[in-house]
């Protein structure tokens, strides 16, 4: 591929410009490789093997005693030939040798795939074992902080001495709970037969109330009748 370069005044920079195109540098290189080119200049190897051959044929058909140029040509054919075949068979071996790296480089990718998956697998495998770490974990947290706490409560004689203490406390409430539920009922029973007996007194006032305003009521008439009656024994007197 040709290159030219150029100097840009004032900063000392080359730039690179390219006689063809990429497209062109492709068809080039692959032209130079079928015909083993590696220069632009000169003829191609295989023309020049093609030209050796035909003037060594022209040769040969010719009827004049040529015996020597013959065998000048053809000794010129045939190291044209091993000259050819010499890029040949490197290319050949070439071939080969990167057909062999390819198998390796297969196998060495399909390795890799391998271990990529198993790696992945891996991963996963240990992601897990992460996310059951950290629950077991919280576990063995939480079962310190509950011995801790069970650590600061007090013994249990202690404990069951308090226990023994509060419910016989409680049984002493619910003995005065008794024995204040009996008194309030009897207290109950005593003001409800309190109230019965000032209903009945009141009742009886009620009564010795109506008694004496009857009586009151009562007793005019039977002066009036009094007064009446001796007027009347008077006057049968004084008739006789």
């Amino acid at each position: 591929m040709l290159v030219k370069g150029r100097k840009v005044a004032g900063k000392g920079e080359v730039a690179a410009h390219f006689a063809f195109g990429q497209h062109e540098d492709d068809i080039i290189i692959k032209h130079r490789l079928l015909t083993r080119t590696t220069t632009t200049r000169g003829e191609p190897p295989l023309k020049k093997l093609q030209k050796k051959f035909t003037t060594f044929a022209l040769e040969i058909e010719k009827d004049a005693d040529n015996y020597s140029d013959c065998e000048r040509l053809a000794k010129a054919f045939l190291q044209e030939l091993t000259t050819f075949e010499l890029p040949l068979l490197k290319s050949k071996a070439v071939i080969d040798a990167n057909l062999r790296e390819k198998e390796n480089f297969d196998e060495l990718q399909g390795e890799i795939t391998r271990q990529i998956v198993q790696a992945h697998d891996d991963i996963k495998d240990l992601k897990k074992q992460l996310e059951e770490s950290k629950i077991e974990r919280q576990h063995k947290e939480e079962c310190e902080a509950i011995r801790r706490l069970i650590a600061m409560q007090p013994p249990r004689s202690e404990t069951q001495k308090v226990i023994t203490e509060l419910e016989k406390e409680i049984a002493l409430l619910e003995a005065e709970n008794t024995a204040s539920s009996r008194t309030v009922e009897l207290r109950k029973k005593q003001f409800a037969l309190l109230l019965h007996v000032v209903d009945e007194l009141q009742n009886t006032i009620e009564e010795e109330q109506k008694s004496l305003i009857e009586e009151m009521r009562v007793a005019p008439d039977e002066h009036k009748n009094g007064v009446e009656y001796a007027a009347g024994c008077s006057e049968a007197m004084v008739v006789d």
